[in-house]
């Protein structure tokens, strides 16, 4: 199913004011101005301003203004002779910002600069002026934050009007394929773990910069996988330099997809930190059910997953019974499921305050990892823990006792648990026919 766009006029995603402001004109294609206070860490979004800022920076040359980047430079040519001039047999799919094709750099291509390896090179669809602004989106973020759990940017190409990105090749594709596909195995139980872990680490790495970065489309298909199904996140076009100072949200257009969304961002355009731990909230609850975060296939009350499934979550024999992908066969850590389920639950909560950080989820998930009450059954994987060892392991956190939410929580239970009982339909089998009981 293709994910629908909530309002796709994007605007530079960091210098976000409120709606009835209008925008700033976009640089000169061919020059940045930016103004870097000398205190900052590294160049954020909000250092790219129109003409007039007291420093210009060649776009052909952003790689030297970047705090830490080690970007490599091609040009369009290169990037042709490296994909076989973009041939359909090197198609890898096409995203929201452009098309990805598989390359191979070898020894011809920056001799001595770059190793012989093949890479993902996406061609930007230029759209009016929002292509190039998520495409510089994607090159200051990703060209300065370096993280296991981030996609590595290799380099760029800025040549007339072409945009392209250079990344390091995920071998796995992404999860929504891996998940979703039904030509994929089934992602085994610890390895759909290991996945959740690790988006955790790197949306965690975010939100703790001295500079919090908001990734704000965060969802299954941004989600890539290597050989050995490490996850890291990619696509940064609408990642977003977060709050500052005083500051506790940002006022934006409401950009993202449809059903990963959180709905405070929706209904008022307050974007914090804690809107991409709804968009987890989603994706976890994806890998816990196997369904997608909106399916117009099910039926009318199943079509949107939250909806339907947090409601069910703290209860323990429907999370077995109805919740739980029954792909998995059973072939899971009932404890380790239940743990998840709770804190998918936090993250989905409509008061963003009573969400857990990203880093309380990564110390929640983690050490689910070494839970060993799995059935031992002909198609488990086993995923290497990430942890060393045991003393590695953090204390699972308590996220159902955590302060001032408990009163909202128990309302808004209550509240699910209504309509619930007014919708709630049980299905019996009896042979082969099926008795609906409302």
């Amino acid at each position: 199913m293709t994910l629908k766009k909530l309002i796709y006029k994007r605007i530079l995603p960091s210098c976000l004011k409120p709606h009835h402001q209008p925008e700033k004109p976009l640089p000169n294609p061919k020059t940045l101005q930016v103004s870097k206070p000398p205190s900052s860490p590294r160049l954020s979004l909000c250092d790219v301003r129109c003409p007039g800022s007291p420093i210009s920076v060649a776009l052909s040359n952003l790689s030297n203004s970047l705090v830490g980047s080690n970007l490599h430079i091609f040009t369009h040519k290169e990037l042709q002779l490296i994909t076989q001039d973009f041939s359909m047999s090197n198609y890898l799919g096409e995203g929201g910002f452009g098309t990805v094709y598989k390359g191979f750099i070898d020894d011809k291509i920056k001799p001595g600069l770059l190793k012989e390896q093949s890479v993902a090179v996406k061609v930007l669809d230029l759209d009016g002026s929002q292509g190039h602004r998520e495409w510089m989106a994607e090159v200051i973020f990703l060209g300065q934050l370096k993280h296991p759990h981030l996609v590595n940017l290799i380099g760029y190409c800025c040549e007339d009007e072409n945009r392209l990105l250079v990344y390091e090749y995920m071998e796995q594709g992404n999860l929504e394929t891996k998940l979703f596909k039904g030509y994929s195995a089934t992602l085994p139980w610890l390895t759909r773990l290991k996945i959740a872990v690790g988006v955790a680490k790197g949306l965690a790495f975010l939100h703790e910069e001295e500079q919090p970065v908001i990734y704000r489309d965060f969802k299954a298909s941004n989600v890539l996988l290597d050989l050995d199904y490490n996850a890291k996140l990619s696509d940064f076009g609408l990642a977003t330099d977060g709050p500052q100072g005083e500051e506790t949200h940002i006022t934006t257009r409401v950009m993202g997809t449809h059903g990963y969304a959180a709905p405070e961002y929706i209904t008022t355009g307050h974007l914090t930190t804690m809107s991409d731990v709804y968009s987890f909230g989603v994706v976890l609850l994806e890998l816990l059910t196997g369904r997608r975060s909106m399916d117009k296939s099910r039926p009318s009350r199943e079509q949107n997953l939250v909806a339907w499934a947090r409601p069910l979550l703290k209860d323990p024999h429907k999370l077995d019974n109805i919740v739980m992908d029954p792909r998995l066969e059973g072939q899971y850590s009932t404890e380790a499921a239940r743990k998840a389920a709770t804190l998918a639950y936090q993250c989905l909560s409509h008061h963003p305050t009573c969400r857990p950080t990203m880093t309380t989820v990564v110390k929640t998930l983690e050490p689910l990892l070494n839970l060993k009450d799995i059935p031992v059954g002909p198609f488990v994987y086993v995923v290497p823990s990430e942890a060393k060892d045991e003393s590695d392991v953090h204390k699972v956190a308590d996220v159902e006792n955590r302060a001032n939410c408990g009163n909202k929580e128990e309302e808004e239970e209550e509240e699910e648990e209504k309509k619930e009982r007014v919708h709630h339909r049980t299905i019996r089998v009896r042979g082969t026919d099926v008795v609906l009981c409302y």
